[in-house]
């Protein structure tokens, strides 16, 4: 009960100040004077509704997670492989840069691209597939002798049981509901276009976060996107914002830490080899460089299983009471995690705008995609979704693939790890984030890598390898999204 009154009051302190809370005031108020609602038994059907629509107490969450064990801690992985890259490379994990050198970095901080920043033999401490690996390896001891272990759920990777939707669930609930009107949206009459143009106007005007949130299911237009994503994830560029923003970039210029060697390897091996992405690569030092001493994004600890990684201070090692978090925002990088950012570059042009967003979009979404939980959204659910689905519409190929060592989570795993950043061309992916944010759910990814195999689904009945199957699938830029998703979701469950 304790964790649960903490859980609703970071919660209204979080809303406080916003649109969402004022509307949600608003509500609440008419409600009250409606004959059916009884004040003596409002809590207790709050409490109902909320887990009849499929939320949960952060507390359940971590109480359910610790059921789930694994052989690997990927965070002890990660830690010792800091602590030795700390050794071999003489560098510390954090120090005061020399006068001279803040100079330097400051006159240059518009320009970062051009230089070879950070050291040479720095390396990616993980990557998508040592996630993965630990993914396989989740057991959950309550579920060993259950009678939902079939043969069919024996052929993917994911031996966890977690209550993920079907398609039938996904149709016949609101969560895809506007999704048989796609082709009218992308190809409607200049009359109608001058419409919407206007009801987007005054949704922008009105600063309406929940209207915006539900027009943002049937695809922002390219030119409002960026004020109907601030409006939907309720981020603003006021004083405040820019003040942090600047005293962030502060912390950069006089401390230099380890994991800065990881961005700038990162955005070097990812997104400037990005043919989409290479011209932000400015941006997306300043970005990640501010991020990663943000902390203000240990926030999504509180809602989240994992722990944030900690070192102790220099001289006083071995004492807990002297270990702080590292690094400050308590996300160490991996491998493509730049790309979490490189999509938002197309939309804001201004640094401490752009920044503002992602850190929210990472707070309330992208830190599931590389956290181990039973979120409906976390990586474990998505991955277990995708398999489920494929087995269940494509079993033919699911085998096919089992059989020749190319299991299809496999292949798809980078997709949904990035949520598909690098991988579709940026509008198409764009069109997908619209969705994330309009249905406040990431399963849409799931559902659209399974998509993918279903078109291209001829061609991987063909395959010999695991190779031929990626090669079937290396390239997915030219791919629709929406027709996509409209094609799979209602062509199988009809």
């Amino acid at each position: 009960m304790m964790d649960e009154s903490v859980s609703i009051t970071q919660i209204v302190q979080r809303l406080k100040g916003t649109n969402l809370h004022s509307q949600l005031e608003k509500q609440a108020k008419e409600c009250l004077h409606k004959p059916e609602i009884k004040l003596e038994t409002l809590k207790d059907d709050v409490r109902r509704l909320l887990k009849a629509s499929g939320m949960t107490w952060l507390s359940d969450e971590k109480k359910s997670i610790k059921k789930i064990e694994t052989t690997d801690s990927l965070s002890c992985r990660i830690l010792k492989s800091l602590n030795s890259m700390c050794t071999e490379l003489g560098i510390p994990l954090a120090r005061k840069r020399p006068v001279a050198e803040q100079k330097e970095l400051t006159n240059k901080w518009n320009e970062m691209g051009t230089d070879e920043p950070g050291n040479a033999d720095t390396h990616s401490l993980f990557f998508h597939s040592d996630i993965l690996k630990v993914l396989v390896g989740l057991k959950n001891p309550n579920n060993e002798r259950s009678e939902d272990l079939t043969v069919r759920s024996h052929w993917g990777l994911i031996q966890v049981s977690l209550n993920v939707r079907d398609i039938l669930q996904m149709v016949s609930l609101p969560f895809f509901i506007s999704l048989p009107s796609i082709f009218l949206i992308h190809y409607i009459t200049v009359f109608f276009r001058m419409h919407l143009h206007i009801q987007n106007n005054t949704l922008v005007s009105e600063q309406d976060s929940a209207a915006a949130q539900q027009y943002s299911r049937q695809g922002c237009p390219t030119g409002l996107r960026a004020q109907l994503w601030s409006l939907i994830l309720n981020t603003t560029n006021d004083p405040e914002d820019i003040t942090h923003y600047e005293q962030l970039k502060a912390r950069v210029i006089h401390h230099d830490l380890l994991v800065d060697n990881l961005i700038y390897k990162d955005v070097k091996l990812t997104a400037s080899n990005d043919d989409y992405y290479f011209v932000f690569e400015d941006y997306l030092y300043q970005v990640l460089l501010c991020f990663s001493r943000d902390t203000a994004v240990l926030e999504h600890f509180n809602y989240n299983c994992a722990t944030p990684p900690k070192s102790c201070i220099q001289s006083k090692s071995g004492s807990e009471q002297c270990a702080v978090v590292y690094p400050p925002n308590g996300v160490i990088p991996f491998h493509g995690f730049s790309m979490y950012v490189a999509p938002l570059c197309f939309l804001y042009n201004e640094p401490s705008k752009l920044y503002s967003v992602f850190r929210e979009m990472y707070i309330r979404y992208f830190f599931r995609l590389h956290s181990i939980s039973s979120h409906p959204s976390g990586i474990v659910s998505l991955c277990l979704q995708f398999e489920r689905l494929l087995q269940t519409h494509l079993p033919q190929l699911f085998y096919h693939l089992r059989e020749i060592g190319a299991q299809p989570l496999r292949i798809a795993f980078k997709w949904i790890v990035r949520a598909f950043s690098g991988y579709l061309s940026t509008d198409q992916l764009l069109l997908l984030w619209d969705r994330i944010l309009g249905y406040d759910s990431l399963e849409i990814v799931a559902v659209l890598a399974t998509a993918v195999f279903v078109f291209r689904a001829e061609n991987l009945m063909e395959v010999t390898s695991l190779a031929s199957a990626e090669a079937v699938l290396a390239d997915l830029s030219t791919l629709k999204v929406m027709p996509l998703l409209q094609i799979f979701l209602f062509a199988t469950s009809v």
